[in-house]
């Protein structure tokens, strides 16, 4: 009685790899690029793993194969693996979605030319936050801290992108994030259990989107890149 269903999960993973394989083909011979140390192969073997494993039960007999290799193939071109905790999925209704964690999102933006480093902080109550407005643009002067604040309240985050010989400061308070973790399509348990990695998250995602969307890169790692933002 327990064999068919491996049987069929096994018939679905396989296909679905197949249908990924030839989708990145095809994005390959239009320009796509993915990183040198990238094995795509890899990732698939550790996402079939997290798919299969996921808190909302085994996506691969829930939800949709044509979902399931939507969320691979931005994964794939994106470069991200769920073994490095860059990536993770999350089922809505039928429908699989993958969603990119701090990591991930650091990962990703570090591909683009115009992008050096990012990085992402969490201001705590009691710390000392200090920023101005230079010439239209935010800009970091200090950021004072203590080791007891990180068991204070978070008062809001930070994100900084180096690009070239300049540093974008994107600074949101608490009240901000809260907004935008309300409109999330991913579950709030995520959000109360991790909101430190959350906040950071959050805040990254907003200071990327000017980048992604201004970025010379490929049309198509953007298009991707867009795709799994619009999920969270």
């Amino acid at each position: 009685m327990t064999k068919e269903p491996t049987q069929s999960v096994a018939l679905i993973q396989k296909d679905i790899t197949n249908d990924v394989n030839n989708a990145l083909i095809s994005l390959q011979e239009e320009g796509l690029v993915l990183p040198t140390n990238y094995n795509h192969s890899n990732a698939l073997k550790s996402a079939f793993f997290a798919l299969s494993n996921n808190a909302g039960g085994n996506l691969l007999e829930i939800c949709s194969k044509a979902s399931v290799a939507n969320a691979l193939l931005d994964m794939v071109t994106q470069g991200l693996s769920p073994a490095k905790t860059q990536c993770y999925f999350i089922k809505y209704g039928d429908t699989c979605k993958l969603n990119r964690s701090y990591f991930g999102t650091q990962a990703v933006l570090k591909r683009l030319n115009n992008v050096k480093d990012i990085w992402a902080n969490v201001i705590y109550q009691d710390d000392v936050f200090e920023y101005e407005n230079d010439r239209g643009r935010e800009k970091l002067l200090s950021h004072k801290t203590a080791f007891e604040n990180r068991d204070k309240e978070i008062i809001g985050a930070y994100a900084i992108v180096q690009t070239g010989d300049e540093e974008v400061l994107t600074v949101m308070t608490k009240k901000e994030i809260d907004a935008s973790w309300s409109q999330s399509k991913t579950q709030q348990a995520v959000h109360k259990k991790f909101p430190q990695e959350m906040a950071k998250r959050t805040v990254i995602n907003r200071a990327a989107k000017g980048f992604i969307n201004t970025s010379d890169d490929s049309d198509l790692l953007v298009e991707s890149i867009n795709n799994t933002t619009e999920n969270e």
